[in-house]
């Protein structure tokens, strides 16, 4: 192992980060995104100071392939935009780019200050960066061409504990950002990692900041534990913390009142398939309420949501998608996904549910209800012939002559 140092102003010498080689760290090369390595290749050419940094880099000192690989640099977003054609600059506070691959896209941040504290958006060095990040197992940089990683607060001794050590102060670290909460438990159930009861403590203080959370930053974090192949540990352990009301209110409820659902659901989340299809990822939050509510079949004489007593195929599917976007708030998936998952479930009960072209149109329509649902979306709108009423008339409008032409 070697050492990064820096010299103070008295030019005193003091280790700063420790460098560890690949005997050390045993990161598989052949796991690297090609990608990845391409750009830190590039940027680190044009002179800047470039790693693969977080989750990635944890996953892959732990013998997994992550699915995500973002990259931090010294380059400006406007300097990493002219380098790679392929690239898009996002974000209004703090500037990230998005370099797209075809349907990948990685993202390339830059240093980040600490001169107006944690929630600076100014940019800075990594010595700097690195104090912003919340655990010190996701503050490792990762160069994949010198095959070392750089490690400033001890990330590397953290991870062969399998421990979860903030690197923010306990004060603020999730009055700052309170999904920091999901995503310390998430770590724990996925890597089995151990969260210190200094964590659990300040996670049952504030766990209730998580209700001011925006719900597309809830959606996202329900999609990467839905994702996740240890999403029933991962539920578990958020509804133990108190946290998974905040996530899906209506299944942490019913895991309280209705003996025998939350074990259902937690096997549906461990038993789900490949979830690689739009809205398949979907089917297991909602299989096991719709199994108990929807109506399947036109028979089912109870409540079916805001449409009771209906039979055909286009109501009882029109009750079954209000039925699934109320269990599932706050959470809002786009619609494709939800009703790509309820045609999973109908097909599941034997029923085909064809594709319609309404579906398409996310805007109120005529045929619609005050809430954008379908009246009859297996029928098309008839037209006013089919009525027997005449088609409207077609004005003819003159052309106008501008002004100050002649006529020649």
């Amino acid at each position: 192992m070697r050492f990064r140092y820096s010299t103070e102003k008295n030019g005193k010498l003091v280790k700063k980060a420790a460098v560890y080689t690949q005997n050390e760290h045993k990161i598989n090369f052949s796991d690297v995104d090609n990608h990845a390595v391409q750009i830190t290749e590039r940027l680190q050419a044009n002179g800047f100071e470039t790693y693969i940094v977080g989750g990635a880099v944890r996953d892959l000192i732990l013998g997994k392939i992550p699915k995500d690989f973002d990259i931090v640099s010294a380059a400006s977003p406007g300097r990493i935009k002219k380098i790679f054609r392929n690239a898009r600059i996002i974000g209004r506070r703090f500037r990230l780019v998005h370099v797209y691959f075809g349907s990948k896209i990685i993202e390339v941040s830059t240093f980040r200050s600490m001169k107006d504290g944690p929630t600076s958006n100014t940019f800075g060095t990594i010595e700097e960066d690195v104090r912003r990040r919340d655990f010190s197992l996701n503050a490792l940089f990762y160069d994949p061409l010198k095959q070392i990683v750089v490690d400033y607060v001890g990330g590397m001794r953290d991870i062969r504990k399998r421990l979860i050590r903030p690197i923010i102060d306990l004060p603020h670290i999730f009055t700052d950002d309170p999904v920091r909460m999901i995503r310390a438990v998430k770590y724990s159930a996925s890597a089995d990692f151990k969260l210190p009861l200094s964590l659990k403590f300040r996670i049952r203080r504030h766990r209730g900041l998580l209700a001011d959370i925006s719900p597309s930053r809830l959606t996202e974090e329900i999609f990467k534990i839905i994702h996740s192949p240890r999403a029933m540990e991962i539920v578990e352990n958020l509804d133990a913390m108190g946290l998974f009301q905040y996530l899906q209110p209506r299944a942490a409820e019913l895991f309280r009142t209705k003996p025998g659902f939350k074990a259902r659901y937690l096997k549906t989340l461990e038993t789900s398939a490949v979830k690689n299809m739009p809205g398949e990822a979907l089917t297991a939050l909602i299989r096991d309420y719709l199994d108990d509510t929807a109506d399947w079949d036109g028979k089912w004489s109870g409540e079916a949501g805001d449409y009771p007593g209906r039979r055909t195929l286009s109501e009882r599917y029109k009750g079954a998608f209000v039925l699934a976007r109320k269990f599932v708030l706050p959470m809002n998936p786009p619609r494709i996904e939800l009703d790509n998952a309820l045609k999973i479930l109908f097909a599941e009960h034997g029923i085909t549910i064809k594709k319609s072209r309404f579906h398409e149109h996310p805007r109120r329509l005529p045929h619609q209800d005050d809430r954008g649902m379908e009246m009859n979306i297996f029928e098309e709108k008839p037209d006013d012939a089919s009525l027997g009423k005449p088609a409207p008339n077609k004005r003819r409008h003159r052309r106008r002559k501008k002004a100050g032409s002649t006529l020649l």
